[in-house]
């Protein structure tokens, strides 16, 4: 029998050790499945809205619970991340010119920061079970790359709540937390779920450029910048073209107006999140004349690079269209026989704009 003092006692100790690695948020979730959770799973697929995110549908079995990816588990360890900024996300609105990569972009490459403390955090857990007497733990660690719904996962563990657009909004640290989580075969006691304090705002909802919120809580990806700016392959519909402005990677727009972000502190943030300099406001006649090896360059080490040179130009295309910057015809005209379909064709629309 699990000595209940000893296993608490490890679970405040486990708060304290994430808080030194750097997490600011850790919360215990049960691993069993949650029905209300996968039913919500199940309609969200069988109505299309993941789009072309073929591997939602392919594991969802796994995501319906973690004991589904994993049987042996009994708890999850749901951690976050702070990379609340100190600048304006939604600065660069007005200066058509400039490229808007999503905050969470202008860093060093998340899943490497998260997962190296995760690791980190698991090695402890494991040593720290064994020298207590508690069995042995076997655990294993995941962001964002495997079928885990850590949203989710984070709210039953106590984290915050899914706001209204969807994402973890914390109490603490607004909408701006990077998730994590470890599944462990120890019977940790669950922490008391997030309650949702969204109330009557809906400020989320409004703020959406191209209405991806069908309802509160609800997200059709198909129609989200962020999806359409790093997820979808070929050209992006043209009913969304002139909505994505000058985002060029992600947007920002339904997390930066959440009025609980006025809790959030940048300080918190870790050292690897702060935005480097050329990835703030780069300029789009820059980024237009960008060839593969320029683009390995430039985005090594960051999220961005999984994207591509391809997809990358493709979207400064879209974003020089909606520029009405002469200045960037030149740039654009030089991609009209790019080998790459969607960005040959991002620069026809572009040239329509720019040279009516």
């Amino acid at each position: 029998m699990v000595n209940a003092a000893a296993i608490t006692a490890l679970k405040h100790d486990l708060a304290a050790e994430a808080r030194r690695l750097g997490f600011v948020a850790c919360g215990i979730a049960p691993a069993a499945e949650d029905a209300l959770r996968a039913a919500r799973l199940e309609a969200w697929l069988a109505e299309g809205r993941h789009g072309d995110m073929a591997w939602m549908q392919d594991r969802a079995h796994h995501r319906r619970s973690p004991q589904g990816l994993w049987p042996e588990a009994q708890s999850v360890i749901a951690l976050g991340m702070s990379y609340a900024p100190a600048a304006d996300p939604l600065a660069l609105e007005a200066a058509p010119e400039r490229g808007r990569i999503s905050i969470y972009a202008q860093g060093q490459d998340y899943h490497d920061t998260v997962k190296k403390a995760l690791k980190a955090l698991a090695r402890w857990l494991v040593m720290e079970a064994e020298k207590r007497d508690l069995g042995g733990a076997d655990v294993k660690v995941f962001v964002d790359t495997a079928p885990v719904m850590e949203k989710p996962l984070g709210a039953a563990a106590g984290l915050g709540w899914q706001g209204k657009h969807t994402n973890m909004v914390s109490r603490e640290h607004g909408s701006w937390l990077f998730l994590g989580a470890i599944y462990t075969t120890l019977a940790f006691e669950p922490n008391v779920p997030g309650r949702d304090r969204c109330g009557s705002c809906d400020a989320c909802q409004r703020a959406c450029p191209t209405a991806a919120f069908p309802a509160p809580y609800q997200l059709d990806a198909r129609r989200c910048i962020s999806y359409l700016t790093i997820e979808l392959k070929g050209p992006v519909p043209l009913e969304f073209r002139k909505a994505l402005g000058n985002r060029i990677y992600g947007c920002d727009d339904c997390l930066a107006v959440c009025p609980w972000n006025k809790f959030a502190d940048s300080a918190a943030r870790m050292q690897a999140f702060l935005p480097r300099a050329e990835l703030v406001a780069p300029r789009l006649a820059d980024l237009l004349a960008l060839d593969d090896a320029g683009f390995r360059r430039l985005f090594s080490g960051s999220p961005i690079k999984r994207i591509g040179r391809d997809r990358m130009v493709r979207n400064c295309l879209y974003a020089a269209g909606n520029s009405g910057d002469p200045a960037l015809a030149g740039p654009v005209r030089a991609l009209l026989d790019d080998p790459d379909a969607a960005v040959a064709d991002a620069a026809r629309w572009a040239l329509g704009l720019l040279e009516p």
